[in-house]
């Protein structure tokens, strides 16, 4: 069975609060419950975490060589600044897909750059809550590709 790490970063815990024009109404955890259902019809075994603070994600990271297959991550508002984010996912060698809801090329022009993507396996973005369950379904052909 592949085990997959799920991180949801900075204000995610906020989602169907938090700007709905940009972000939807869905909620994190509706969101996680897709996940869960897709990844039980798969056979995977989901590991879900959330953090607004960045250390915690780094931590989670470093923690996922030789327990996790891959990892699904949405690092939100640290995929513009956080190099210690991008240095711990460099490190690895598992696949990681980052995922976003909102398309950040269209949004912002501090929105533009990812500091994740060039050390991603690959990148989903601008499908609202539907990125994460594109974002699983990437990962796990990556993972099977390997």
């Amino acid at each position: 069975m592949k085990k997959i790490l799920v991180i949801h970063g900075p204000n995610l815990n906020l989602l169907g609060k938090r700007e709905p024009g940009v972000y939807g109404k869905t909620t994190l955890p509706q969101i996680n419950s897709v996940l869960k259902a897709l990844a039980a019809k798969l056979k995977v075994k989901l590991t879900i975490k959330q953090s607004n603070v960045e250390g915690e994600i780094v931590d989670f990271i470093q923690g996922a060589e030789n327990k996790f297959d891959g990892i699904l991550i949405n690092p939100a508002a640290y995929t513009h600044t956080s190099v210690a984010i991008r240095d711990a996912i460099a490190v690895l060698d598992i696949k990681v897909v980052e995922v976003h809801l909102s398309n950040i090329y269209s949004r912002e022009e501090f929105r533009h750059k990812s500091l994740i993507s060039p050390v991603a396996s690959g990148t989903i973005l601008g499908f609202g809550a539907k990125s994460y369950t594109l974002g699983l379904a990437a990962l796990l052909d990556l993972i099977s590709a390997k």
